[in-house]
């Protein structure tokens, strides 16, 4: 099964993407903003929600609780995408009139609360299309650096399940003269529990597995790091000789940056180390978005347009009942909203920037584009 997703190609139309559009032209249907309450009552939940973050940035709880309660009253986290998105900024609002951001963001983590299994993570990920234009491009990248050399580095940040490197592996096994040494540095967060490298172990031997059969030489080296900035040279076991390529896919909007740590913050410091560790190739992945805003209100009101679009997107791509789209919504997205909305300072983990800011950040750090 995890071919099926992991190795899919543009032209298999049996894979994800395939099965995600006959959903859509079975099931799909357009969302409304306005939603019809009793009497014929018309209620613009996106203009109820922005209402009631008004009245939370200026301080008047009781209107806010007030309006709070008529947005539970029309939105849910089973009906359409706008009832959806209203349900997950609504848990946000209430979290931040509570105080209780800091303890909802971990508490709704996808580890904790929510178990999906790899392949429906993967099926998840990889049915998305601009999942899988990054993971097409970034891996063609790659690869045409990896032409340079006998042996090939990538070091990933944010690994995951490693669900970008099964392609990989099985296009250098094609490579004219032979397939290069493959050695994959992949770096993630601890996860919760007795066994915080389970996950990431767990991908090595994944990965193992298809080098095995794609007749790559393959060496995993894994890194476990609640501060990625905190790693070291001597953490990624470089080698003289090797063709170094550093992937992230949109995993650093979650570093905190100057406006909590100052010129010293840990999302310059990443990108500075990889400057320091001087790879033939970085393909920095972004999630390009506005609501960074350390103003509660422009965060609240781009946040609420940007995740409005992406629920959208799922209710065009899966279908109306798919538990595991309703799943990912609420594990990860619903936690994401909760953070952004509910948290401020160090607590707000959750930090996109535009394509634009990244740019002139990796700019800064010493980068350069990649001519065309």
């Amino acid at each position: 099964m995890f071919d099926k997703v992991l190795m899919c190609t543009d032209d298999h139309a049996d894979g994800p993407s395939g099965a995600c559009k006959q959903q859509k032209e079975r099931n799909g249907r357009k969302s409304r903003s306005n939603k019809r309450g009793n009497d014929n009552e018309i209620v613009d939940l996106q203009s109820l929600l922005i209402s009631c973050a008004k009245s939370v940035a200026s301080g008047d709880y009781g209107a806010a609780v007030e309006q709070l309660k008529k947005v539970r009253q029309y939105s849910s986290p089973v009906g359409d995408a706008n009832q959806r998105v209203a349900h997950a900024f609504a848990d946000g609002l209430e979290a931040r009139i509570a105080g209780t951001g800091a303890q909802l963001y971990p508490s709704s983590s996808y580890h904790n609360k929510i178990p999906i299994s790899e392949m429906q993570k993967s099926h998840l990920s990889s049915s998305l299309p601009f999942m899988r234009i990054l993971i097409f491009f970034a891996n063609k990248m790659i690869y045409k650096v990896a032409s340079r050399g006998a042996s090939l580095h990538v070091i990933d940040y944010g690994i995951l399940h490693g669900i970008q490197w099964p392609t990989l592996i099985r296009d250098l096994s094609q490579r004219p003269g032979g397939p290069p040494r493959l050695r994959i540095t992949g770096i993630e967060l601890p996860q919760p529990g007795f066994r915080p490298s389970q996950m990431i172990v767990n991908t090595g031997y994944r990965l193992t597995k298809y080098c095995e059969r794609f007749g790559v030489p393959f060496e995993y080296n894994p890194i476990t790091a609640k501060r990625w900035e905190a790693i070291k040279i001597d953490d990624l076991k470089l080698t003289r000789g090797e063709v170094v390529a550093v992937n992230c896919n949109a995993r650093l909007k979650s570093l905190l940056d100057e406006t909590v740590c100052g010129a010293n913050n840990p999302k310059d410091g990443v990108l500075n180390f990889i400057q320091e560790v001087n790879p033939h190739i970085f393909v920095h992945s972004v999630l390009s978005a506005s609501h960074n805003s350390p103003f509660f209100l422009n965060r609240f009101r781009e946040a609420l347009f940007f995740y409005s679009a992406l629920f959208d997107m799922f209710e065009a791509i899966f279908s109306n009942n798919d538990s595991q789209r309703l799943n990912f919504e609420q594990a990860f997205m619903g936690s994401s909203i909760a953070n952004i909305v509910a948290c401020e300072g160090k607590e707000r983990l959750e930090r996109p920037e535009t394509y634009k800011q990244w740019q002139s950040r990796t700019m800064r750090a010493g980068f350069k584009p990649v001519p065309k």
